[in-house]
């Protein structure tokens, strides 16, 4: 049985950029060749793959072309990646960490992976802290209420 197909929505961190996509399924993979992890500047990036038809930008992002054969798309204010593509396919993919909620996603698969950092995939052992916890992170955000 199919899934129903459902809008989300997502952005970059400044604002500049909005987008709207249809997708048909929450299913999401990581990608761990070179070019993601540059591009995102971490371990790997998440994704889920679109049609681009069913992209709705408010504003077009900028576009860089990080290889002959791919581009992606992000906001040249604040820095966020927004996705990947191939120029001459019908599917992109956005990149989970930009979607307004990114709950409910779920990583199907690995992409990349002869260069996965493999003591990067099971972090559940490691110690964990909130930012709400965190003390200096919170005066900080205290400071900046006032001013």
């Amino acid at each position: 049985m199919a899934e129903a197909s459902e809008t989300v929505t997502g952005g970059c961190q400044c604002g500049r950029i909005r987008y709207s996509a249809q997708i048909e399924s929450r299913q999401a993979y990581l990608c761990h060749c070179r070019m993601c992890q540059r591009a995102t500047g971490g371990v790997a990036a998440a994704f889920v793959g679109v049609e681009k038809a069913s992209v709705s930008w408010s504003t077009e992002p900028d576009w860089y072309a990080s290889s002959p054969i791919a581009q992606r798309p992000f906001c040249a204010t604040c820095g966020t990646p927004l996705g990947f593509a191939y120029p001459d396919a019908a599917k992109m993919d956005l990149t989970v960490g930009s979607l307004d909620d990114s709950s409910g996603f779920v990583p199907i698969s690995h992409f990349g992976a002869e260069t996965i950092n493999e003591v990067w995939l099971d972090t559940r052992a490691l110690p964990r802290d909130r930012c709400d916890s965190y003390p200096s992170l919170v005066a900080r955000w205290e400071r900046a209420k006032e001013r």
